[in-house]
């Protein structure tokens, strides 16, 4: 599984799971850290906490395991390290304060097609 891959199915499984304004960001250019942000947000902290939930399930399944997960469920903002796959999850109001797609505006948007989405 390529890291876009990896990208997609993530953003596949936060879709799934009704997570908000879900964005993948290309960042491979203009980063030596990553080459994908996955971006999304939960409604509340529960849905924040449970949605990476979700994600850890889903991709240990394709035996993809986090490198490391930082943020607490109630901290608004959870972080999941994948290598070169980051996952952002925010609240809503944690999202919009921070607003990395601003700050990685120089990066290539990934437009999620739904034909990809039912793989």
């Amino acid at each position: 599984m390529t890291n876009k891959d990896i990208a997609i199915k993530a953003a596949a499984v936060l879709l799934k799971k009704k997570a908000l304004n879900v964005v993948v960001i290309d960042i491979s250019a203009k980063s030596a850290f990553a080459d994908y942000f996955v971006i999304a947000s939960g409604g509340s902290e529960r849905q924040v906490g449970t949605l990476a939930d979700e994600i850890a399930d889903q991709l240990a399944k394709e035996g993809i395991l986090a490198r490391s997960i930082e943020g607490k469920k109630g901290s608004g903002w959870i972080l999941m390290d994948f290598g070169d796959v980051i996952i952002n999850i925010f609240s809503v109001e944690q999202r919009e304060r921070y607003n990395i797609e601003k700050v990685w505006s120089d990066g290539t948007i990934i437009s999620i097609d739904e034909n990809e989405l039912q793989q």
